[in-house]
């Protein structure tokens, strides 16, 4: 049975990426980023909390750990496949999300519900992200 023209299309776009603006590549890198990151939690849970500094994990703790991980790798192939079709929405959208991550890292922490190192972690990466594609759609703009 052939494919609709459409997933076609979609395909071909996935694989050649040309054609891309700055800020969906770091869109696309940031995708890359948290789904090594999920990687690694899901496939060595107990390191990955040995880095962060996080309390040893027992069997639930890890599984638990292993679960987020798959949910960051999900988000991370989102992240990846918009920033490679140049969906300027997408990059748009993420825009109004990663500042806020280290806003509800604060507060997660604040709260006891998440330890120190990891809310920093995702603090800094969320938000260095975040300025990156900001200055990179800010210089497109400019250009235009």
């Amino acid at each position: 049975m052939a494919r609709p023209a459409f997933l076609n299309e979609m395909a071909g776009r996935l694989i050649r990426a040309d054609g891309r603006s700055r800020s969906a590549k770091s869109v696309e890198t940031f995708g890359w980023l948290i789904l090594a990151e999920a990687l690694l939690i899901v496939f060595g849970p107990n390191t990955v909390a040995s880095l962060l500094r996080l309390p040893v994990l027992v069997e639930q703790g890890a599984s638990y750990f292993r679960l987020a991980g798959m949910l960051v790798g999900g988000l991370g192939m989102l992240y990846i496949a918009s920033g490679r079709l140049n969906s300027k929405e997408f990059v748009f959208a993420s825009l109004l999300d990663r500042p806020l991550v280290p806003i509800a890292m604060a507060v997660l922490w604040r709260l006891g519900i998440i330890p120190g190192p990891l809310a920093l972690a995702f603090a800094i990466q969320d938000f260095g992200s975040f300025l990156w594609t900001l200055f990179a759609l800010r210089s497109e703009q400019r250009n235009q």
